[in-house]
């Protein structure tokens, strides 16, 4: 418990630590985001316009600490700001429409990706020396291959030329959005192509993970006693090495879990998909400063859980982290 409270701890001040230069960094980027909604407009606008919007957005000039000490004010009460981009749409609503598709897609997919990554890992280990190391040159060539290059070889392959999925979009236009079945089809079939590209991009780095820490684990005494006590193959393969073999993967999985609200942005884009990581490029094209402050302040959280969680993982699987003991 004395562990868990001071990770705990720890997460807290990582959390104040993160939030500053979450409000820091939008600002020092060159230019001004009022500016460029003015240029865009080719400059019709009342200047009475500007102030009020400058002062929607927090951007009064009063000085970065004033603005730094209103940030957080808001921020205690749940209040992200207005997007300029979406103006004039709440943040936390823009990143409410675009959050549950990118948890969907990029979820999924992260989770598929860990499950067939670790199985194959520790049957490349327990099977080294048989076909199953050939997977090796092949995660590697995966590992160091480009998502967006992967994205546009399946458009290229099953969209363009065979035309079995569809290249863009969430789902179909001719559907109903809701808890149907029409569109939870459309869904699932418009998903396959990005889903597949975070697979095939991130299924390398959990199989030769696993596969690196399963060998170095087959040779400790515990293993070498489980089998000299005739236990069974598989028992000894997944009770034994796996469970131990497997914590390093469960925080390299946690943290992917963390980075799934931040979705994939160039996977995201190839296909038009309507998730986060479209949402962030065009606030970073529009200088939209509120809006990259709320989904880098989702991310960073939903971070900082994953690694609570993989602390909790590793108290539960590791008796030696239990300093009590």
């Amino acid at each position: 418990m004395i562990y868990l409270l001071r990770r705990l701890g720890f997460y807290l001040v990582t959390a104040w630590a993160a939030i500053t230069i979450n409000f820091l960094i939008p600002r020092l980027m060159p230019g001004d985001p009022i500016e460029l909604m003015v240029a865009r407009m080719n400059g019709q606008i009342d200047p009475d316009a500007i102030v009020a919007m400058k002062q929607a957005f927090g951007l009064t000039g009063a000085g970065i600490w004033h603005e730094y000490v209103s940030y957080l004010g808001n921020l205690a009460h749940g209040e992200l700001g207005r997007s300029i981009t979406f103006y004039p749409t709440h943040v936390s609503t823009v990143i409410g429409t675009a959050l549950p598709w990118t948890i969907g897609l990029v979820g999924v997919a992260t989770v598929i990706s860990y499950l067939i990554g670790t199985t194959l890992g520790v049957l490349a280990a327990w099977r080294r020396g048989t076909w199953l190391d050939s997977l090796l040159p092949v995660s590697t060539f995966l590992h160091a291959v480009p998502y967006f290059w992967v994205a546009l070889a399946l458009v290229m392959v099953f969209g363009v030329t065979l035309q079995w999925l569809p290249l863009s979009k969430a789902y179909a236009l001719d559907v109903t959005p809701g808890l149907n079945g029409a569109f939870l089809a459309s869904v699932a079939y418009h998903g396959v192509l990005p889903a597949t590209t975070i697979v095939i991009a991130s299924i390398a780095d959990r199989l030769m993970g696993m596969r690196n820490v399963m060998v170095t684990t087959l040779g400790e005494d515990y293993v070498t006693m489980a089998e000299a006590k005739g236990l069974t193959s598989r028992r000894v393969m997944w009770a034994y090495a796996a469970r131990n073999a497997i914590l390093p993967n469960i925080t390299s999985f946690t943290l992917s879990l963390g980075f799934v609200v931040g979705g994939s942005v160039l996977t995201e884009v190839v296909f038009s998909y309507p998730g986060i990581g479209t949402v962030l490029l065009r606030a970073v094209e529009n200088e939209d400063f509120p809006l990259m402050q709320g989904i880098f302040l989702i991310i960073t959280l939903a971070v900082l859980a994953a690694n609570f969680l993989a602390d909790l993982a590793y108290v539960a699987l590791d008796p030696r982290t239990r300093q009590e003991a």
